[in-house]
């Protein structure tokens, strides 16, 4: 069984700051890409970084120089900075892993429960 949990979002007023956490537990053989995405009320689910084993980063037009993402592979662990928080960021920001759980099986998309971000004006 593997699980993704993550931390770190709450209330913030517009141009603040907010890191989330998600970790990756369970029996993990290992870890390929992981991401964070977005949904706000009402719209569809936003890719907005993704980031290899390698350390290569990828980042959605809307949020570029503005989010970074970054992650600890001893510690099965991907991180969202958000700098320059606005309005329109408020979402539920869920994190995405392609884990693999045996040398004998192709890697599963695994997602978190999701952690509420709320950008005040």
């Amino acid at each position: 069984q593997v699980q993704l949990v993550e931390s770190g979002g709450g209330l913030v007023q517009a141009g603040g700051s907010l890191r989330l956490s998600c970790a990756a537990s369970g029996s993990i053989v290992s870890i390929a890409a992981m991401g964070w995405y977005r949904q706000a009320p009402g719209l569809q689910r936003e890719m907005l970084a993704s980031i290899t084993s390698g350390g290569s980063t990828n980042y959605a037009a809307s949020v570029e120089g503005r989010f970074t993402i970054s992650r600890d592979n001893a510690k099965n662990t991907v991180y969202l900075q958000m700098d320059s928080l606005k309005p329109e960021d408020t979402a539920v920001y869920y994190c995405n892993a392609e884990i693999r759980i045996s040398p004998f099986r192709r890697s599963s998309a695994y997602w978190g429960q999701g952690t509420q971000v709320t950008v005040s004006s």
